[in-house]
């Protein structure tokens, strides 16, 4: 039997799972040519050999034109193979495989992608150094049919679960938020305009994959600055989304990748190491320069997301997955006390791995991660990785 809550059998829409502990998305940095790897599959084995319930395969772009790194894997069919032998890994280790469906939109990088960015509204983005063009009703029809290709091939390739992500900035997120979303027609203005096409697409996810997967949406609670997604604002998206019925579960997050990247990661922040890995001589200026003002340092907290997802956990029934600094056996169990049914790490896990088998073992009362945010400078450049390790 189990000795703590932690480690008791849930279910996640149609999936058991042995835990309560999910690895959630966190860009590895380990594919090439758009395709998985054996490093890459390795990285998420040494997680799920380590008794995760469910680890999450980071940052699948649903077209060649969504990519933040030239090296995404991108969802297509010569994709498949290599999926394939990814979930079939995981499963081997008694975990689940799930997928990150996206697209970066706005701040996708020309030099990976060779195509001008997009997004709600003609924006400028730093990140990628020009103007974003604004999506037409026709892009928005192919945008849908390529996240439903994608979620088709992520199902027939063997995956359990599928992640759409509307946070962080990401494309649906920017339809979210005012800051980046400034249409005057059906999908701009109001909230509920423009939650339409996020809603859209994890409609069209649900119709692609069926039943038999279970479908959540990594889902900003708010943005963290002015102008951006409030918090009350994203209560009612996820009120939206359960009315909807396409989702088994939310996980609550918040922070902008361009605004307010330190509202996600807390604790230190990692310029000097991002400048020094920087290739791009433009952002290395506007590292060097104007990176105190974009990541500005937000403390870190055990379970700092914890105070909002409250708000969201008393609004909605839909299973929710917690994130953001659980790192405390005793803060894991008390959440779980809250009514949040599941657990997502990240920085933990890369510190370490085997976090669920200390547990099991009854080795572990915290992590030693010491959300440094090293590894975050890893990101894109080299194989993303804890540096105490």
């Amino acid at each position: 039997m189990p000795t703590t809550p932690i480690l008791s059998p849930t279910r996640l829409g149609p999936l058991s799972l042995r835990n309560r502990v999910v690895k959630c998305a966190t860009y590895e940095t380990r594919a090439r040519g758009g395709l998985v790897t054996d490093a890459l599959i390795d990285w998420h084995r040494e997680v799920a050999a380590g008794g995760v319930a469910m680890t999450t395969l980071a940052y699948c772009a649903v077209a060649a034109e969504g990519r933040t790194f030239a090296d995404q894997i991108v969802m297509r069919p010569e994709a498949a193979p290599g999926l394939a032998r990814f979930a079939a890994a995981m499963h081997a280790e008694g975990a689940k495989a799930a997928l990150q469906l996206g697209h970066a939109g706005w701040f996708a990088d020309p030099k990976a992608t060779g195509a001008r960015p997009v997004g709600p509204s003609g924006t400028f983005s730093l990140h990628a150094q020009r103007f974003a063009r604004a999506l037409t009703p026709a892009d928005l029809d192919r945008l849908e049919r390529d996240f439903a290709a994608a979620a088709r091939i992520a199902v027939g390739a063997g995956f359990d679960g599928l992640e759409v992500h509307v946070g962080h900035g990401y494309l649906l997120s920017q339809f979210l938020s005012p800051y980046n979303n400034r249409r005057r027609d059906e999908w701009g203005g109001s909230l509920e305009n423009r939650a339409r096409f996020p809603r859209r697409i994890v409609r069209a996810v649900r119709a692609a994959a069926g039943r038999d997967v279970a479908i959540w949406a990594k889902l900003n609670m708010e943005d963290g600055f002015a102008n951006g997604l409030t918090v009350e604002e994203g209560i009612e998206v996820a009120r939206m989304l359960e009315r909807d019925g396409a989702l088994d579960a939310l996980q609550l997050t918040g922070g902008h990748t361009t605004k307010t990247p330190m509202f996600l990661m807390r604790g230190a922040s990692p310029i000097d190491a991002l400048f020094a890995r920087e290739p791009h001589p433009v952002r290395r200026v506007v590292l060097r320069f104007g990176a105190k003002l974009v990541m500005r340092n937000y403390p870190f907290e055990e379970a700092f997301f914890l105070p909002l997802a409250r708000r969201f956990r008393a609004a909605v029934r839909l299973p929710l997955m917690l994130l953001g600094g659980v790192n405390r056996q005793a803060t894991m169990e008390a959440a779980l006390g809250e009514g949040f049914e599941l657990l997502a790490l990240g920085r933990a896990l890369l510190r370490q791995p085997d976090l669920v088998r200390r547990l099991e073992a009854g080795d572990f009362d915290g992590t030693l991660c010491n959300h440094c945010n090293q590894c975050v400078a890893y990101v894109g450049h080299e194989p993303t990785t804890c540096p105490l390790r």
